[in-house]
């Protein structure tokens, strides 16, 4: 079979590699302990499973708006409201089955040929693949155990050339935990203010499951919305 040359620029994240190794290896009565994928070591709450079956029952089972049911839409406003002090209105949101198809869809959408895409590293092994498919050139930012994993602005600015596009992080950061304060972002949001071309795509997937418990969302800046959001 000849793949075609996007898919071939793609590689199996190590994530799902140990996860298969794991698999195999408990099968094998092997006692593993298994820190691949991103998965609660519970099952989903009851009433999710209830919310869900009632859904069905009541024949919420047709195909959808392309970006999700206005009523969705709203709670998620009301949730960025609520728990981030965010203001959206719905037709900022959008709504995906899952993060790594938001992120899919977001640098699809915006990376062409050689564009690149700053990520600090330590970084969700994915990053780099979906820049790869977009024919995107992923520039890496090291950070250091000294500095919590964490990258300063003075790290950002120095890789951000005429070709970066978009910038792609996690806080709190999977893998490392890493949580930006309010002013470490601020210190970012300087630098991204004098390059307006660069798109900021933050995954916060994890803003609940952290040891520090003040949560930080770098959409708090005004400076760095796009008129498309104002």
């Amino acid at each position: 079979m000849s793949l075609s040359t996007l898919l071939q620029r793609f590689t199996e994240p190590e994530t799902l590699k140990m996860a298969k190794l794991g698999r195999e290896l408990r099968a094998k009565g092997i006692d593993v302990i298994d820190l691949s994928l991103g998965e609660p070591d519970f099952d989903t709450p009851e009433h999710i499973k209830q919310a869900a079956i009632k859904a069905v029952n009541d024949n919420w089972s047709h195909y959808t708006p392309v970006p999700g049911y206005l009523e969705l839409r709203e709670a998620v406003c009301t949730k960025l409201k609520r728990d981030n002090n965010l203001d959206y209105k719905p037709e900022h949101i959008v709504v995906s089955t899952g993060a790594k198809q938001s992120l899919a869809n977001t640098i699809l959408a915006l990376v062409d040929d050689d564009d690149e895409v700053v990520i600090p590293t330590p970084y969700w092994v994915t990053y780099s693949e979906l820049v790869k498919i977009a024919r995107g050139k992923v520039v890496e930012v090291r950070s250091k155990v000294e500095d919590g994993f964490k990258i300063n602005a003075a790290q950002l600015e120095a890789v951000i050339t005429p070709k970066t596009k978009a910038f792609l992080f996690s806080s709190p950061c999977n893998p490392s935990g890493a949580v930006y304060s309010r002013e470490e972002l601020a210190a970012l949001v300087e630098v991204f203010k004098k390059y307006p071309q660069i798109y900021v795509i933050a995954d916060e997937i994890y803003e609940y499951i952290n040891y520090v418990g003040d949560h930080q969302s770098i959409a708090q800046f005004d400076e760095i919305k796009t008129a498309w959001y104002s």
